[in-house]
């Protein structure tokens, strides 16, 4: 019993640290917020070697669920990095792997470590409110994943070596789902896909390209669990967002 009340009680503690510290590490939360017109557009570029790589992977295999699965078999029981040693599962993602919007989030959470899928807890029904009240999709007409696959201990950031071991099946994920539009949350994972030290408080609502494919910084949803008056400036992306990809639709045939 004592055994099992332990273990009741890390899970809580666990799950409490990950709400508290996920989506904006790093930065002052009462900084001032700009607004998209009023700011000069941050300097990013696609992180080392990420665009060479991403181009040639899209040219090497085909697309759809089958290329996906190959990346997952390859990904296989992961033991790249140290990442492997703490984590209960390899989270590698969910959806559809035809879907024009791929969303991106930095790592795997205590929900998505205990259950194998990314945006589960309440940071994840925080995105699904989000995807289907103004964008009009579902998670299964999305593809979402996380930069690293497996849980970083104490919800640090993921270090640079845990990114890079990573970074081949994300390539990977990418060239399978071949999206439209990509979309960023948090800090993180902006900083991860470009070579930037911005914050996502002044990268949020701009576009950046990413070798060709249209992509959108915004808060994570963890952080707006924590400050809801800022649902505001979210929603105002993602109708950026919602008006790109009708865009791109109308130009090309649904796949």
């Amino acid at each position: 019993m004592n055994d099992e009340l332990l273990e009741l009680a890390l899970a809580l503690r666990a799950a409490a640290e990950d709400e508290a510290l996920r989506g904006v590490w790093g930065e002052d939360p009462t900084a001032p917020l700009p607004e998209p017109a009023s700011a000069p557009l941050p300097e990013a570029t696609p992180a080392s070697g990420w665009s060479v790589l991403a181009r040639e992977a899209r040219e090497e295999a085909p697309s759809g669920a089958a290329a996906l699965a190959r990346v997952r078999d390859e990904l296989g029981d992961c033991r790249r990095c140290g990442l492997a040693r703490g984590r209960r599962t390899l989270v590698f993602g969910v959806g559809s792997p035809e879907a024009d919007l791929v969303v991106i989030g930095e790592a795997p959470g205590y929900h998505e470590d205990q259950q194998g899928e990314p945006f589960v807890g309440p940071a994840g029904q925080m995105l699904d409110r989000m995807l289907e009240n103004v964008l009009g999709l579902t998670r299964d007409q999305v593809y979402i994943l996380n930069v690293v696959k497996c849980r970083p201990p104490n919800n640090r950031n993921p270090l640079p070596e845990e990114v890079e071991a990573c970074r081949p099946f994300l390539l990977g994920q990418l060239r399978a789902i071949q999206p439209r539009v990509l979309l960023l949350l948090g800090s993180v994972a902006f900083r991860a896909v470009f070579s930037t030290e911005a914050g996502i408080m002044r990268s949020r609502g701009r576009w950046h390209d990413y070798d060709g494919i249209p992509t959108l910084p915004t808060f994570h949803p963890a952080y707006l669990l924590r400050k809801p008056e800022d649902k505001r400036l979210a929603f105002e992306d993602l109708k950026l967002l919602k008006a790109r990809l009708e865009e791109l639709r109308a130009q090309t045939p649904a796949r």
